[in-house]
């Protein structure tokens, strides 16, 4: 689990394909320069959130690691498959601080940013999601964005998806690659752990016990 707080922004160093670069189906392995994150206290087999994909440490050394990712992972995200920055997140700790909100690493599905564009102080991002993703989101929600723990502040259902747009503070387009967007980038999109169960649990109301 992670809290969609980004502790650092690395680089895909390396992107080595782990089977023929002719086979389709081939998943490669990552080589990430940490970018400042603390790997004292990673050890082989931990999970990273890497653009909001959990993934698991394969190779480490004192300021980069390396993880294997298959394809069925790289048709799914954004941000993977190339060398470039990325958002790191170590795992949660039962006794860290939930800065942000329940994050799995799961991503369910990618967008596309329509607006990224200064707003006095602070800028508008604006995504569009998959129907079967917009249901999830609501006014004053969470969402993963690449990683981090975002708050929905408007959301429009369109015939083409639903779009939804978020206010990102300075701090926020500082520290994270959320500042290299521009409109038609992919974004890894992660809903809400607590919709996800509502959704479950209102679904199957009706169910035969």
């Amino acid at each position: 689990m992670f809290t969609g707080i980004v502790a650092a922004v690395g680089r895909i160093e390396a992107v080595t394909p782990l089977g023929s670069p002719a086979d389709d189906d081939t998943g490669v392995r990552l080589t990430v320069a940490s970018g400042g994150l603390d790997l004292a206290d990673v050890e082989l087999g931990d999970s990273i959130s890497i653009q909001g994909a959990c993934m698991t440490v394969i190779e480490k050394s004192a300021e980069s690691f390396a993880v294997d990712v298959s394809r069925e992972s790289l048709n799914r995200t954004a941000g993977l498959s190339d060398p470039g920055d990325v958002n790191l997140e170590k795992a949660l700790r039962a006794h860290d601080r939930l800065g942000g909100h329940l994050v799995s690493g799961h991503v369910d599905g990618l967008g596309e940013v329509t607006r990224f564009e200064p707003v006095g102080e602070s800028h508008e991002l604006r995504v569009l999601a998959a129907k079967d993703i917009g249901k999830y989101l609501a006014y004053k929600g969470s969402v993963t964005v690449n990683g981090v723990s975002l708050t929905v502040n408007s959301v429009t259902d369109r015939p083409d998806g639903c779009e939804f747009s978020i206010n990102l503070i300075p701090h926020t387009v500082e520290v994270t690659t959320l500042r290299h967007l521009k409109a038609g980038s992919k974004v890894n999109l992660e809903i809400d752990l607590i919709a996800r169960y509502v959704e479950r649990i209102l679904s199957s109301s009706g169910s035969a016990n």
